[in-house]
């Protein structure tokens, strides 16, 4: 028998257009834009149906937006495939889709997590500005190689491997210098490629803690639900249940690193053979061919994937 988790797309599957099909079509996403709309305070839906693509990309607005409209889609998913909805017994979302994944499985509010997402991504956004970094990806490493090659280079500021995407594709992340320094390391290793990444900052390393310790009043703030569904966290790639561990977990995400390949093993342990990627794009889809192409996954961000995966079931 199947046994099925969804997982939650995070910040870099943005792309204009995102959602706009289930919106013109189904009238409960229209509603969950909608509502975003109101709880935000501006038109975060003209923003991911029409915006232009460098809107889009600032961390405050691709947060929500991805967040909501995977949220929209599964509120599409509710009228139109509950057998689907049913079978889901855990999720995982990469960094920003944690909180998705928390807003399907019960944790947290819709509103609760709009606005909680808005502020993560304005916090973060603020903590680019005043402690700029970025990120590179190295792949064709293994996992250890990177961190001991961080770990040679950090002794003179931050630098660190912020996510372990899947086996031999790890991102770092730091300050500029040290990313080039140890990007010329890697290539000296034998990485296969370093790609410096489109992104505002450092983020999943120490330059984000100024972020961390405000995310961290404002989850005190939030309340908290056991989920009706595990959900795995990014920080230690385990299951969390209660509501403190949950808080916990979502706080120190922000400065620690995303396990994610470590995360979908946690899954696949545990006989989870069928999973769905739930939002725009189809990046962790990618992920999981690379990290066990023997488990079905199939992507839904548009009415037409929709479409192929009610056919080919």
């Amino acid at each position: 028998m199947p046994k099925t988790a969804f997982l939650f797309p995070g910040q870099g599957a943005q792309y204009v257009g995102m959602g706009k099909d289930f919106y013109e079509q189904f009238n409960e996403a229209q509603k969950i834009f909608n509502q975003a709309n109101e709880i935000l305070g501006f038109d975060i839906a003209k923003l991911c149906f029409e915006g232009k693509q460098e809107e889009l990309n600032k961390t405050a607005v691709c947060q929500p937006a991805i967040l909501i409209t995977s949220l929209a889609i599964l509120e599409v998913l509710k009228n139109h495939s509950p057998l689907m909805i049913n079978d889901c017994r855990a999720a995982a979302g990469l960094s920003l889709g944690e909180y998705t994944a928390h807003a399907f499985s019960g944790s947290m509010t819709f509103s609760d997590a709009v606005r909680l997402v808005y502020k993560r991504g304005t916090f973060m956004q603020e903590a680019c500005t005043m402690n700029p970094g970025g990120m590179v990806s190295i792949i064709g490493l293994k996992d250890e190689v990177v961190e001991n090659l961080c770990k040679e280079t950090e002794t003179s500021g931050v630098v660190c491997a912020a996510n372990y995407n899947s086996p031999g594709q790890v991102v770092i992340s730091g300050e500029k210098p040290l990313l080039d320094k140890v990007s010329a390391l890697a290539k000296e290793r034998g990485a296969k490629m370093v790609v410096p990444l489109k992104v505002e900052g450092a983020f999943h390393s120490h330059l984000m803690s100024p972020a961390g310790s405000k995310l961290s009043r404002e989850l005190d703030l939030t309340p908290i639900a056991r989920p009706n569904i595990p959900v795995v966290a990014n920080v230690h790639a385990k299951y969390v249940k209660e509501p403190e561990e949950i808080r916990t977990s979502l706080a120190k995400q922000l400065n620690s690193p995303v396990r994610w390949h470590q995360s979908i093993h946690t899954l696949i342990n545990d006989g989870f053979n069928q999973f769905y990627e739930i939002g725009p794009g189809k990046t962790l889809t990618g992920l999981m061919k690379r990290i066990d192409s023997t488990k079905k996954i199939q992507y839904i961000d548009s009415i037409e994937s929709l479409k192929s995966l009610s056919h080919s079931n």
